[in-house]
């Protein structure tokens, strides 16, 4: 398989006891291509994480992925997964989870974050290659970042490396949660080092992850830009809308509000983060452009709306299709929709439409047989006026002949 690095990786922890729902989150992307969901896996059970990178072939990389998850599961130490790189040649694993601390291992330059409760120091220390860890119950985070080759801002890393660190710091100093910091330390690391493509991020205390929002859409390609626009939403009403298709709105169609444009890095972000207004969207069965992004808008406005119900969410969507924000799906019904109420969680089953086809087939209340007919009609009455014109010409032609 072709060599594939997620050449950032970073795991925060602001609440190592893991009763903030949102006290540890995790995420990886970079400048190269194939960075899919193996680049930022996370347990949903034992609540880890097991970020992935290195300069090793993609078989070495996963390779080393599963034998690190086959130990993790095993209550092996975040320190004893990480040092599981070592044994692989180019590989780098950072381990870590809210209730065991973290670590990295393999081949990384990194910086590890620790922030004292008692007095709000903050120690940022640079570490490279071997294991470094942050301890078990200790506030902190773990950042590797490197550059790609062929990144038109090679040369960054080491100093956007020890500026985001710093910056990490503080805002867990600060209070933030660990999903917020997450965000915008990806999308500072996007702007000043380039190593800018999803990759995603996944909230390791409540179970959610980006999934294949920013991933790429095949195989050799590069996912989406972390500090490019996403979508724009319209604050006053719920209305929101996916790019490309945003490009078109500079006022909300439904109020005629204001709209605000809405970066990656900070879907990424609103994506993983609980809050009692949240919703967890999943789509299936597109990759196009801007579906995943306005199909969440969408189902967030319809839930805040409606609630979880399938029938609401299903005649939102389909309003969506009609009127063309959501292009190349075929219209849904509520069994399409699967809603998890109790985990503020939606999945929208779309079917792709065939060939190159942007909307749907008109539902119009004519027969389709009826229109054959009078298809049929039509022809006929075109005939007769062609020989009608024919015959008048000849008629035409005969009488002045005479």
């Amino acid at each position: 398989m072709s060599s594939v690095a997620a050449t950032c990786n970073i795991i925060i922890i602001t609440d190592p006891t893991g009763q903030d729902p949102n006290g540890a989150a995790a995420g990886s992307m970079s400048f190269a291509e194939n960075m899919f969901q193996s680049t930022f896996l996370m347990s949903k059970d034992h609540h880890f994480a097991v970020l992935s990178g290195g300069t090793g072939s993609s078989d070495v990389r996963l390779d080393s992925i599963v034998d690190a998850v086959a130990n993790l599961e095993k209550n092996a130490s975040a320190s004893a997964a990480a040092s599981i790189a070592s044994g692989y040649s180019g590989a780098r694993l950072v381990v870590g989870g809210p209730y065991m601390g973290a670590a990295i291992g393999g081949s990384f330059d990194a910086y590890v974050i620790t922030v004292n409760d008692g007095n709000s120091s903050i120690t940022v220390t640079p570490y490279s290659s071997g294991v470094a860890t942050l301890p078990q119950g200790q506030k902190g985070a773990i950042i590797h970042l490197r550059n790609t080759n062929g990144n038109p801002m090679y040369g960054t890393a080491d100093n956007v490396r020890k500026e985001t660190a710093m910056n990490i710091g503080k805002m867990i100093r600060d209070g933030y949660p660990a999903t917020t910091i997450l965000s915008e330390a990806m999308g500072e690391v996007a702007r000043d080092s380039g190593e800018k493509y999803g990759g995603g991020g996944v909230n390791l205390v409540s179970g959610i992850s980006t999934s294949d929002m920013f991933t790429p859409n095949q195989m050799n390609s590069t996912g989406y830009p972390m500090d490019d626009p996403y979508s724009k939403i319209c604050e006053n009403c719920g209305w929101g809308v996916g790019y490309p298709s945003a490009e078109t709105y500079d006022k909300c169609p439904i109020c005629n509000h204001e709209i605000k444009i809405v970066y990656a890095y900070e879907a990424l972000g609103n994506t993983i983060t609980v809050s009692p207004d949240a919703v967890s969207v999943s789509v299936y069965g597109s990759g196009k452009a801007g579906i995943a992004a306005t199909t969440k808008e969408i189902v967030e406005a319809s839930v805040h709306k409606y609630g979880y119900d399938s029938s609401a969410i299903a005649g939102s969507i389909n309003r969506g299709i009609n009127n063309g924000l959501l292009m190349g799906v075929d219209h849904i019904e509520p069994k399409d929709i699967n809603v998890k109420p109790d985990s503020k969680a939606v999945g929208v089953y779309y079917t792709a439409l065939p060939g190159d086809r942007s909307a749907p087939s008109w539902d119009l209340p004519i027969d389709g047989n009826i229109l054959n007919i009078l298809g049929s009609i039509q022809t006929a009455v075109g005939i007769v006026l062609i020989l009608l014109v024919i015959f008048r010409s000849r008629l035409l032609k005969s009488f002045q002949n005479r």
